[in-house]
């Protein structure tokens, strides 16, 4: 099955190019396909309501999909749905991060976290940060590549039986809370090339962020 990278409104850098792969299912978001000429890439789909950017002009390769102003879904959560129903494995969601109004982060974290509750391996993005989640009852590694800090967060409130592994602070059978941050700001410990990490109850929510 596919990837799909989904692009979203937040401008996005031309070095984000080397993160997409050939045969990619690329769907833009509202101002989302102006990321496309960042990256050098063509949308196959562009959906959104265009309360941030005028609607464009559909190529015949293209599929435009207008949304309705009010409505339930965000148009970053359309296009996780479409994503779903095009038989992708894989979202990467890109312009997704950052931005003027964190409500919008927010949003998008929660897009990828249903979209892994599908059994869709879901990754938000950027320059400096890659963001990933941990159902209960799963273990992934994550081998030291460009990221210094290692975070992780209880998604629901609350998670028992967190395993950390190969981490500076390691972490065995451990309860985390959403009123304190344990998992905050980790890092590998020396001669590790992975950190491995697991949940029995409650998912998390991994962020990997390059060093200062």
């Amino acid at each position: 099955m596919s990837r799909c990278v989904i692009l979203s409104a937040c401008p996005v850098s031309p070095e984000l190019k080397k993160l997409l792969r050939p045969g990619d299912w690329i769907v833009a978001c509202d101002a989302g396909y102006h990321n496309c000429a960042r990256l050098g890439c063509k949308p196959d789909v562009v959906v959104g309501d265009f309360d941030s950017a005028p609607q464009p002009s559909a190529q015949p390769e293209e599929k435009l999909v207008v949304l309705p102003h009010v409505k339930d879904d965000t148009d970053t959560e359309y296009a996780a749905r479409l994503a779903a129903e095009h038989g992708c494995s894989e979202v990467l969601l890109l312009g997704s991060l950052g931005g003027r109004r964190l409500e919008h982060t927010l949003a998008n974290l929660s897009t990828g976290f249903g979209l892994e509750k599908q059994g869709i391996r879901a990754v938000l993005q950027d320059e400096r940060t890659r963001i990933s989640y941990v159902l209960p009852g799963q273990s992934r590694r994550y081998p030291k590549e460009e990221y210094f800090y290692f975070s992780v967060f209880p998604l629901e409130g609350r998670a028992e039986g967190v395993c950390i592994r190969g981490a500076f602070y390691e972490l065995e059978d451990a309860v985390l809370t959403g009123d304190y941050p344990l998992g905050v700001s980790n890092e590998y410990a020396d001669g590790s090339e992975c950190i491995e990490v697991q949940t029995r109850i409650g998912a998390l929510l991994v962020v990997e962020t390059a060093a200062d």
